[in-house]
């Protein structure tokens, strides 16, 4: 194919290459890379440092953790929930207060509004024979004991032009930004990776069995392959599903769990009795394969360009 074929700009057909590359060039819409081998984690790498656990903990759902990691980590949730749990009360407090004072000026307001009602009654006798009040008050009322005069309506007058503000600008008319109200925090604890509670006393430790006990560990550590299954020394990876078992805190493979332990349903490193809840999957970071059941696709969502 020629030079001139490969770059053809007048083709009625919009291909993928062009269409991946005018997306990558432009800035918009979803882009989907498929994650490669240093983005996938080991099956032993703690899931908050990422790194090889030197003193291993499992939780009841299957993921690993450092336990020096996970124990610092829920200190700092409790922390975080303790100053949420304070702020929440503060405010419980304040809004509190709050509406004492509103109940208590709607009181005051209730007792304005009776006395302005009250004076406007005639408090002293009316002369039968002039038909008003004595000399005294100086303001005429009529029949019904009703005062009218100028003072009135223009008080009344004086009030509607105090209250009626035309000018959106005057600091009393402008809009107020309340604070946001918070919401009770939840005190439970939740698993950083499964959303779930966490509790320290949940915490499996996990006994590894080394592929060369006479290694150190900084050797174990440079090495791909480091450890092996408990029972039948087969080789442990991403690749291999592996399970913890509860009472012993063994490794094993699965394919050990289904042929060997759920027949006797008993612990072969120290022979206690297994339930099913005993056998903990351990949760892996993933494979190279698409058949592993983990998802490797990476999704990056951006702005759609409209036409």
């Amino acid at each position: 194919m020629t030079r001139h074929g490969k770059n053809c700009t007048a083709g009625a057909v919009y291909t993928y290459h062009e269409k991946k590359k005018d997306t990558a060039a432009s800035g918009y819409g979803t882009q989907s890379v498929r994650l490669g081998k240093d983005a996938i984690k080991d099956f032993d790498c703690c899931c908050l440092s990422l790194q090889p656990c030197r003193n291993p903990v499992v939780t009841p759902d299957g993921y690993m953790y450092e336990k020096e990691a996970i124990l610092e980590y829920i200190l700092h949730q409790k922390t975080e929930i303790a100053k949420k749990m304070k702020a929440y009360e503060k405010q419980k407090k304040a809004q509190k207060n709050e509406n004492l004072l509103e109940s208590q000026s709607e009181e005051r307001e209730r007792a304005e509004k009776f006395k302005t009602r009250e004076n406007s009654i005639v408090s002293k006798p009316i002369n039968p024979f002039t038909g008003g009040q004595s000399k005294d008050s100086g303001v005429q009322s009529g029949p019904s004991g009703s005062t009218n005069g100028p003072s009135n309506s223009a008080a009344s007058d004086g009030s509607s032009t105090k209250s009626a503000l035309p000018s959106f600008w005057i600091p009393s008319l402008t809009p107020e930004a309340k604070p946001t109200m918070l919401k009770k925090p939840v005190k439970t604890v939740l698993c950083p990776m499964s959303g779930r509670p966490l509790k320290m006393n949940e915490l499996i430790p996990v006994k590894f069995t080394p592929m060369d006990p006479s290694l150190d560990r900084v050797a174990l550590l440079t090495r791909q392959d480091r450890y092996v299954c408990a029972v039948t020394k087969d080789m442990l990876g991403n690749s291999v599903p592996c399970a913890v078992l509860r009472p012993s805190g063994v490794v094993v493979t699965m394919e050990c769990v289904e042929r060997l332990i759920r027949k006797d349903m008993v612990d072969p490193i120290n022979g206690e009795k297994l339930k099913e809840k005993d056998i903990i999957p351990l949760q892996r970071g993933g494979t190279g394969f698409s058949g592993s059941g983990i998802d490797l696709t990476a999704k990056e969502s951006r702005p759609v360009m409209q036409v």
